[in-house]
């Protein structure tokens, strides 16, 4: 076999790896960020409070002694957020399309390249 295709796949190789490790270290401080620790002048001052904010956006409820027909019953939602199944099997199917579609477009071009006339001699 020729040395320049093994330099060649090496090349490949090396590129893919490269670019796998770009991409990681495009998305890991995306992936690892967290909130810090409060600061020591948040913790010193009590008017700064720690926490994220929205933490108490709901009124507290009402003492057990009111009628709980006048009570406001606190709403959880199952899923905050979200993309509902319909949705991301339609997007799924594009894909799908898209990637067959690729796919034949590649190889009629590929075959169409192949192609040998004959030459006359």
């Amino acid at each position: 076999m020729n040395p320049i295709r093994h330099v060649r796949r090496l090349a490949a190789a090396l590129a893919g790896l490269a670019g796998a490790l770009l991409a990681f270290a495009a998305a890991a401080p995306a992936a690892l960020a967290r909130p810090g620790p409060p600061r020591p002048w948040q913790l010193a001052h009590p008017s700064v409070h720690p926490l994220p904010p929205g933490w108490n956006k709901h009124p507290p409820l009402p003492p057990a002694h009111v009628h709980q027909a006048l009570v406001p019953v606190p709403v959880r939602t199952v899923v905050i957020g979200g993309m509902p199944g319909w949705q991301i099997a339609l997007i799924a199917l594009g894909a799908a399309l898209l990637a067959a579609t690729t796919a034949v477009l590649a190889y009629r071009a590929w075959a169409a390249r192949r192609r040998v006339t004959p030459s006359v001699a």
